[in-house]
Formats: structure tokens, sequence, C-alpha cells
């Protein structure tokens, strides 16, 4: 599993330490080696689990799918960002945290505003 391609669709064998990588820096992380480049590729596609090969010299559109299942994996990276946000259990099964427009709020009151039920006898 790639952590810099979030939606990567094929895995790639590296031609220089015969090993299967999602993109290139996953090779540069886990090898102390460069890539050793080459025109021939073999790819592993994620959908059918079966390799093949491609010539980077003659890549065409109709090389942009898997042969054994077309599957498209010649498209745009989605790269992780960073983002802050609250996390929290699944809203579907626990939904605290959602704020229900619907209902008002009660205005901002402070410790010297007169409470209102306090001159109702019990």
């Amino acid at each position: 599993m790639c952590k810099h391609i979030l939606n990567a669709q094929v895995s790639i064998r590296s031609p220089c330490c015969k090993k299967w990588f999602d993109c290139v820096e996953c090779h540069a992380e886990q090898e102390s080696h460069a890539l050793l480049q080459k025109f021939e590729m073999i790819f592993a596609c994620k959908k059918c689990k079966k390799c093949f090969r491609k010539d980077a010299k003659e890549f065409e559109e109709a090389d942009e799918y898997c042969p054994h299942c077309d599957n498209h994996f010649v498209i745009d990276a989605v790269v992780p960002k960073p983002a802050i946000s609250v996390e929290g259990a699944d809203t579907r099964v626990d939904s605290r945290m959602i704020k229900d427009e619907r209902v008002k709020a009660k205005s901002q009151q402070t410790i010297f505003d007169p409470d209102v039920d306090a001159d109702k006898l019990g």
C-alpha cells in the first residue's frame, strides 16, 4: 500500500532489484540504491492481480488499460493532503457530534444573568 499515491492501480517491478513497488518514492524509501530506468516496464494490475509488460518507447492511449481486465491504470494521482479535522466515530451509529441546525441554541448567558426559573417556587 503506497502512502504517496492513494489511488495506485498497478505495481511496477523495478528492473534493478526485481521487487514490486507502487511508486518511485516507495523504492527510494525502502532501497539504498538508485532506481534503474529501462524502457520495458513490468506491471501487476491490482484489480485482476495479473502481470503484463509495456514498452515505454511506444506507449499509446490504448496502453493505458490492463490487457486482462481493461482497468484504466494511467489516471491522475491522488496525493494525500494535510488537513485539520475533527475525528470521531461513524455518524451513522453515533450522531452526538453533529449539530442540529433546526434546534435554536440558547443565547449566551453569564453567571450574573438571572436564571429564568429562579422566581418559580418549588
